[in-house]
């Protein structure tokens, strides 16, 4: 798919989309641990589409994917799947590929990578653990940029990960790589989202990348999420990202109450344990994680399955009822507990 270096196509609703695992364990680089689940991966992609209804574009293997502990070989299927699957749907929804590092050399190939796989940016997070520079971020993004093959680079500051905030004077200074369009802002501090929004040349993007905080940050200047919870409720999500941004308050305020409680219950414990089990339920795939995460614990499962019959109450009382795919009735799957001790 053809992109420009503009923020346009990565506006509105992105969704992190998680990595589906198998509950056994397959052999991957030498350790045992579970092999990625290719079928959920495709029911997952479906389900966040939504026929046309959910969300606008795609981000593979970012912190919500478990990029950390995902193999070259895996990303490559992961994300060929993902464009492969994208492409039959209204012409294409653009896919980005996170491929953050704290070796610039390395987060150069993983662009690269990404490139040949067939993605249309890159979602390339601060260093972590490095704590560099202003000088350097803007050098490794510089340099990412010349690795990845002409496509856009949205730019992710999530410091709570990654020890590294990326603050607005260090941001008008990345600004100025060419193909870093857009900024996915997790810093939680909405002083700063505002700043951010304010100083933000007028072809880039600044991205809410907290699903509590979406509608505050489009308040002040966001143009769209990166969400965690349109893995679970792709179609709500979509309409409070699109009512904020035509400010329509009312729509916005409404959804943004109906996904309160999913939205809590997502981050009771790490992203994504708890939308794994959330997944389960619904079920799209198991709730398997890779270590060093350790599965839900039993009153995350029960937060999430009260979520899940909340957001299902409200889509069966609301006139025209809200298409989407919740089943009738939540359960915790049969290796539920096993998952959880």
């Amino acid at each position: 798919m053809p992109t420009t270096l503009t923020a346009a196509p990565f506006t509105g609703l992105g969704v992190a989309l998680a990595t589906p695992f198998t509950t056994g364990t397959d052999a991957v680089g030498g350790s045992r641990k579970p092999a990625v689940d290719h079928a959920a991966f495709g029911r997952l992609v479906e389900h966040v589409l939504a026929d046309g209804l959910g969300v606008d574009w795609l981000v593979v293997l970012g912190s919500t994917g478990e990029a950390a502990t995902v193999t070259d070989t895996e990303r490559h299927a992961l994300v060929r799947q993902a464009v492969q699957a994208s492409r039959v749907h209204g012409g294409g929804v653009p896919v980005v590929v996170g491929i953050g590092h704290n070796d610039t050399e390395r987060t150069c190939e993983l662009a690269g990578q990404a490139a040949a796989a067939g993605a249309d940016a890159l979602l390339v997070v601060t260093p972590f653990y490095n704590k560099p520079q202003v000088s350097g971020l803007v050098a490794h993004y510089r340099a990412v940029a010349e690795a990845a093959d002409g496509l856009p680079i949205i730019a992710y500051n999530v410091p709570g990960r990654t020890g590294c905030n990326i603050t607005p004077d260090a941001m008008r200074q990345i600004w100025g790589v060419e193909q870093v369009v857009a900024l996915k802002e997790s810093s939680g501090d909405l002083r700063q989202v505002g700043r951010l929004c304010r100083e933000a040349p007028a072809d880039r993007a600044v991205l809410a990348g907290d699903d509590d905080l979406a509608l505050a940050s489009i308040a002040v200047g966001a143009q769209g999420l990166v969400s965690v919870c349109a893995n679970v409720a792709p179609v709500e999500t979509r309409r409070l990202v699109h009512a904020a941004r035509a400010g329509d308050q009312t729509l916005a305020r409404r959804m943004d109450e109906l996904l309160a409680p999913l939205m809590d219950a997502m981050f009771t414990e790490t992203n994504p344990v708890p939308l794994k089990a959330a997944l389960a339920c619904l079920g799209v795939a198991t709730a398997q994680v890779r270590l060093p995460l350790s599965p839900a614990e039993p009153g995350t499962w029960s937060r999430v399955q009260t979520a899940l019959a909340d957001l299902q109450a409200s889509r069966r009382s609301a006139a025209g009822a809200l298409p989407g795919s919740l089943p009738g009735r939540f359960a915790v799957p049969h290796d539920a507990a096993a998952l959880a001790s």
